[in-house]
């Protein structure tokens, strides 16, 4: 048995071990200033300021974006704040905004919206459950749409977008669950953002990035903390910025621009395909999503026989095996296969799904 735990929780998830060394000893004295991590200003203290620059060189070179055209900026208040602030700043009076229901959070960013101006879902696939990433057909020329929102993967459902819709509005994207996983033309977003628990960090920071052309967009009229110029022209220090995440989502990127996007996306596929692969064989589960719509982050199934699901999550963590309980809206099960994982735990939780099914299938 493996004697460490293993996290496939949706978020707050792992980070690798030995980022945790580093920031075990950041905390006690970091880059030997003498100061922890903890105790930094965020204003104008140069220990802090390479941090924030470097993070922000980092996300531009892994998304292959230009900082011409492009403004890294990092805030608080997870992705509802974005529900909020997106329309806020871009949806001005006589236009429309228009939004993909995909999911859970895709529709909450929606109805945000609605505080703030008229709202358009222009696909949607409540109707059969989520179990699949719903179609997004060309958008109707009658309509004066500000952008399109977008979340690009489903956590509590397991779907996933697998190419950005080609639209000629701004096109605003929520990559929380799956950034830096899965090859993906940034290019083609003029914002996105994604909060820092699933795969860039510890929680309490929010990554955006915007096109700086959408600058020229924004509501003028808003209090300095709701634009994104303000923060942009603030460098992300508007307010006391929260230096501890932003330390720790630096060496996240600095661990994925090591390991190489390319190579990260191989091991997650891998990881995914080798977990469908046991769902579909096991007799005792199965998966409602559709093929085509699978995420490779979130891995959404079921017991045919519901009341051996409390047994299963049992069974797991006697197993050093916890977070895999489904989300409470859908019950079943969700693995998280976060860039953190490493094949081999998903090895080992296939070994325990094959065990639980020899345990369990001559049981009525």
């Amino acid at each position: 048995m493996i004697n460490s735990i293993i996290n496939f929780g949706s978020g707050p998830t792992g980070i690798a071990p030995e980022l945790l060394e580093e920031i075990s000893q950041a905390i006690l004295n970091y880059n030997q200033s003498g100061l922890s991590i903890l105790e930094i200003p965020h204003r104008g203290d140069p220990l802090f300021q390479d941090i924030l620059q470097e993070s922000k060189h980092l996300v531009l070179e892994l998304c292959q974006l230009s900082a011409t055209d492009y403004e890294v900026i990092w805030l608080q208040g997870g992705g509802r704040l974005q529900f909020a602030m997106i329309p806020m700043n871009f949806l001005l009076e006589g236009k429309e905004a228009a939004y993909v229901d995909s999911g859970h959070w895709a529709f909450e960013a929606a109805q945000n919206a609605t505080y703030f101006g008229k709202t358009t879902i222009i696909a949607s696939s409540k109707k059969d459950h989520y179990t699949y990433y719903p179609t997004i057909n060309p958008l109707d020329d009658t309509h004066n749409f500000a952008y399109l929102h977008l979340c690009t993967n489903n956590t509590i459902y397991g779907t996933q977008i697998q190419n950005a819709p080609n639209v000629n509005i701004p096109l605003i994207a929520d990559m929380s669950s799956d950034i830096f996983s899965v090859p993906r033309d940034y290019s083609k977003y003029d914002l996105f953002y994604a909060v820092a628990q699933k795969n860039i960090g510890a929680a309490g920071n929010t990554l955006v990035v915007i096109k700086k052309k959408m600058l020229e967009q924004i509501n003028t009229s808003l209090a300095p903390y709701l634009s994104y110029a303000a923060h942009i022209k603030s460098q992300s220090v508007l307010n006391t910025a929260p230096v501890f995440n932003i330390y720790t989502s630096l060496l996240v990127l600095r661990l994925w621009k090591q390991r190489g996007l390319e190579k990260i996306y191989t091991e997650n596929n891998l990881k995914a395909q080798t977990l469908y692969a046991e769902i579909k064989r096991n007799t005792l589960f199965y998966t409602p999503v559709q093929a085509a719509s699978s995420s490779l982050m979130n891995v959404v199934f079921f017991c045919h026989d519901q009341e051996k699901e409390t047994a299963l999550i049992e069974f797991c963590k006697q197993k050093n095996i916890v977070g895999i309980k489904g989300h409470r809206s859908v019950g079943g099960f969700r693995v998280s296969l976060y860039n953190h994982i490493r094949l081999e735990q998903v090895q080992y939780l296939v070994h325990c799904l094959q065990e639980f099914e020899k345990n369990n299938m001559n049981l009525k």
